[in-house]
């Protein structure tokens, strides 16, 4: 990580003790993650009553202890690196959509378009527009198919979230494979594939916690999860940038997604979320204010898949086999992923050459600072 990040915007995530205290100082963390002792060395070690914490999961805070005898609390989630972005940032995305022009790119562009079509009928889901003056009541937009409910929404959100975390995994695991074969780096490609399947998996952690799924709709997942997982790992084999082409079209299709969920709820047609609260795992994922509304999750979780669809469209403008990931240091802020499309490969060789200086200067600084 680069020590440019600010307090209130940037990647977090999970650090060592020991770097985290020097990575903290270095950027001026200020309300990220508390860090002191674990224990007191002359305190005896808390033997809780009753059940084992190690069996009370909690997905907020993994770990967040706090008992007499005590001086240590680590709080926060142990997760890989991830955007946080300021509230100019969250309302700076745009819908965006990139021109197929090679045969793969149409073929990718297809599927999605095909995979959104089989969804939608399957769900049910028709996005209608309500004709002008036509004077009609919540319930009966929502009956005549114009508007969705709460709990439709949530289900079409927890359907694609649980399918949206495969891609990174499988391409991660893939590339993590391959340098165990070829014995040779990665070049910072494994590192964003996986970052990209644990975000996703955390927005499905996320609306999770407003409600739990069927044993019917668990079903539906399993099986989707199943081909969906063997036949991007297939097509992964034969062609990893038509995979990430494919990624960043069906990113696209989230942004629109999100945004008309946005625009649902800040026009009072989803009243059941507008003044509910953001659940305590989006606080803290997000680093969201305390008295944070659904609203803002669901602007945060926009802005994540409009990082994946910048990402997943520059990479699939490099070369898969030689090129090194222009994201492993650093990523643009949402001022640039949410209104442009994709770096082609000689903006993602500039922006690479210019985390390099970055890095270079942050070095020679902290050296001179360690001399005096």
């Amino acid at each position: 990580m680069l020590g440019v990040i600010r307090p209130t915007a940037g990647r977090v995530g999970a650090l060592s003790l020991s770097s985290a205290y020097a990575h903290a100082a270095r950027c001026n963390y200020t309300g990220l993650r508390t860090l002191v002792t674990v224990t007191d060395r002359k305190s005896s070690p808390v033997v809780p009553k009753g059940p084992s914490t190690l069996t009370q999961p909690d997905a907020a805070s993994t770990v967040n202890t706090q008992s007499s005898g005590t001086r240590a609390i680590v709080h926060g989630d142990w997760v890989l690196f991830h955007p946080v972005y300021t509230p100019e940032e969250l309302r700076s995305v745009e819908v965006l959509h990139r021109e197929a022009k090679s045969f793969s790119d149409k073929l990718a562009a297809s599927l999605v378009k095909l995979s959104r079509w089989g969804y939608d009928f399957v769900s049910g889901y028709k996005h209608k527009e309500i004709p002008p003056g036509k004077d009609m009541s919540l319930a009966e937009l929502r009956k005549e198919g114009y508007l969705l409910d709460d709990k439709q929404w949530l289900s079409r959100i927890l359907f694609l979230e649980s399918i949206a975390g495969v891609p990174g995994m499988v391409a991660g695991t893939l590339r993590h494979l391959q340098s165990l074969r070829l014995m040779r780096r990665d070049n910072g490609w494994i590192h964003t594939c996986l970052e990209e399947a644990e975000n996703e998996r955390m927005h499905l952690m996320t609306f999770m916690t407003l409600r739990q799924p069927s044993l019917f709709f668990r079903a539906l997942v399993l099986g989707a999860q199943g081909v969906f997982y063997n036949m991007f790992f297939l097509c992964y084999l034969v062609s990893p940038r038509a995979c990430h082409r494919f990624v960043g079209y069906l990113e696209e299709e989230a942004v629109v997604t999100y945004t008309r969920c946005i625009q649902e709820i800040e026009a009072g047609r989803v009243p059941e979320w507008s003044d509910l609260p953001a659940p305590q795992i989006a606080v803290d994922y997000w680093r969201l204010e305390p008295e944070a509304k659904l609203l803002d999750v669901i602007y945060a979780v926009r802005s994540d898949e409009t990082t994946h669809r910048f990402v997943n469209h520059s990479l699939a403008n490099l070369d898969q086999k030689n090129d090194v990931n222009p994201f492993a240091l650093r990523e643009p802020d949402m001022h640039i992923k949410g209104k442009k499309i994709a770096f082609e490969r000689n903006e993602a060789e500039s922006y690479l050459n210019e985390s390099r200086q970055l890095l270079q200067e942050e070095a020679e600084k902290r050296s001179a600072d360690s001399r005096t």
